[in-house]
């Protein structure tokens, strides 16, 4: 009889070790099905607006010359760093402080204290308009300084209301306002740089002919920006007027404890994005048209390796919020390890279809004005760069979730400060080439050191050996690719077969290699799993 109990308690035991193992499995699982699911709810949309919004700044190179769409670069150059300005971490702190406090009490308090120090930043900004429109060398289009603020304005009145759908977790809605605002621009643009301009040519006292005004150029597209953040602000309209003005003083001197942190990393990493192209003229020898020619090339060929950047930025959507919410649970870190080593692979087939493509990217770009293929060499260095960017990006929850925020500053300060002296010494001697060298070493040291912190402060199980594996056969994928392109005659009858047929076929050895050592894991997933079962792999 005792015997009996004690082999039946210890069968319950194991049975329940069993089970608590089991538990942890699925809620793993459904846990990454959660965040897969709201990324593809989050990405799908933001992908689409993205594409269009990228179809929108192939027209700019088409239609304009570099010096022009240099213009256009300066100003999108600057409105990240005054977003860092305008938001102050709010958003961040938000979600962190959504696990802690009284939702509606946080939502208001932030609210308010972002209405207010909006009105405030655009007066000031506006009443130093000149300076302003001098330092980015804008004299002779004023008016893009005065649209970009307006921009600023609506942009940061919209934070908190989509901040709020995020927290909730209301991916259609949030994907609804971000198409809707893309087709918007778009319209906007088609209107005046097609229909009103065509009316121009033909009849300037027409109805479109008598619209438009030539002078103002590549600025339609910074007015169709504005147009389309005004909308987006109506259409969060709801989400808005939720916010009651109501202020708690201390939660706020709290939440600026946790947050000034997070305005320093902004800066440094709006330093490390955009700084080359904000003194890009300015350190640079040589005369003014030629310094505009050679940021407009610059520009455009950055804007391949923003593909990267794109699913970084929808990824962050929604990781930041789930990751948070993850926190407080037993298995959050292997969570967190399985995230970034699936978003990793991503990451690298995301290289490989920019890098192992570089043609058809240059048909995209320089079709109608070749000057612009002037700078593909400089798009795999960047795009190496983004998934450094990324991968940094993950690493940061360590000190997010230990309120170690300052630990994120000085990281962030220290790859401000290669970036600046990188670029002020390289691109003197080797132009834009420079630039994209010491933005992949400024993100490298990034990545390195926040791992290395992260690690003795929280540590998490990622896979390293696998991912730097991942890494380097991927860009050794690329090197092998260049240097069989490297041995082919341009334009002959073989060197498109040769050049496609080795990407395709290096995309699927990566891909291949991927699904056996990780079969496993991807058989686990939901919708993927089901194309794998039954499948097997040599």
């Amino acid at each position: 009889m005792g015997f009996h109990y004690s082999l039946q308690s210890h069968i319950n035991e194991e049975d329940q070790q069993y089970t608590l193992i089991l538990w942890r499995k699925i809620h793993l699982l459904s846990g990454i099905k959660k965040l897969a699911g709201q990324t593809v709810w989050y990405g799908i949309p933001n992908i689409f607006s993205r594409f269009l919004g990228y179809g929108l700044q192939l027209l700019a190179f088409r239609w304009f010359d570099a010096v022009t769409t240099s213009d256009l670069t300066q100003v999108y150059a600057i409105i990240p760093f005054l977003n860092i300005l305008f938001t102050y971490g709010l958003e961040t702190s938000y979600f962190r402080y959504a696990q802690i406090t009284d939702r509606q009490k946080l939502y208001n308090t932030l609210g308010v204290s972002m209405i207010v120090s909006t009105t405030l930043f655009t007066v000031i900004l506006l009443a130093l308009q000149g300076p302003v429109t001098s330092f980015l060398e804008l004299r002779d289009h004023p008016e893009y300084v005065t649209w970009m603020i307006w921009i600023l304005f609506f942009d940061t009145l919209i934070v908190m209301p989509k901040a709020k759908l995020r927290l909730e977790e209301r991916p259609r809605k949030y994907a609804f306002v971000n198409i809707a605002s893309s087709i918007i621009q778009i319209l906007f643009v088609v209107f005046f740089l097609v229909y009103a301009r065509n009316g121009y040519a033909t009849d300037k006292t027409s109805f479109p002919g008598a619209i438009y005004d030539p002078d103002t150029g590549v600025g339609y597209f910074i007015l169709a920006n504005l147009a389309a953040s005004a909308l987006t602000l109506f259409l969060l309209w709801k989400e808005f007027m939720a916010m009651r003005f109501v202020f708690d003083k201390k939660l706020w001197k709290d939440i600026m404890y946790y947050s000034y942190p997070l305005i320093i990393v902004g800066f440094g990493g709006m330093i490390n994005e955009m700084m080359s192209r904000v003194i890009y003229k300015k350190v640079i020898p040589g005369d003014s048209i030629e310094e505009s020619r050679q940021l407009g090339i610059f520009g455009a060929n950055y804007k391949l390796a923003v593909l990267i950047t794109i699913f970084i930025q929808i990824f962050k959507m929604a990781a930041e919020p789930f990751f948070f919410n993850q926190s407080n649970r037993e298995d959050a870190r292997k969570v967190y390890a399985r995230v970034m080593k699936f978003f990793v692979i991503v990451c690298c087939f995301m290289f490989l279809v920019i890098t192992l493509f570089l043609n058809v990217w240059k048909v995209l770009i320089a079709s109608k004005r070749p000057e612009y293929a002037e700078g593909l060499h400089v798009v795999p260095i960047l795009a190496m760069g983004a998934v450094f960017l990324g991968i940094y990006y993950n690493l940061a929850i360590w000190y997010k979730l230990t309120n170690k925020n300052m630990f994120g500053a000085y990281i962030t300060l220290a790859g401000a400060a290669i970036t600046i002296i990188l670029n002020i010494w390289w691109i003197p001697i080797f132009g834009y080439t420079g630039s994209a060298w010491a933005t992949l070493i400024c993100y490298a040291f990034m990545m390195g050191v926040n791992y290395y912190q992260g690690q003795k402060h929280y540590p998490i199980p990622y896979a390293k050996k696998k991912l730097i594996a991942y890494i380097s056969i991927a860009t050794l994928l690329y090197v092998v690719h260049e240097t069989i392109a490297g041995y082919l005659v341009p334009g002959s009858s073989s060197h498109n077969m040769v050049y496609y047929g080795t990407s395709f076929l290096f995309l699927a050895l990566f891909g291949l290699l991927i699904l056996k050592v990780e079969r496993k894991e991807l058989e686990r997933l939901p919708y993927i799993g089901r194309f794998l079962s039954g499948t097997k792999v040599a």
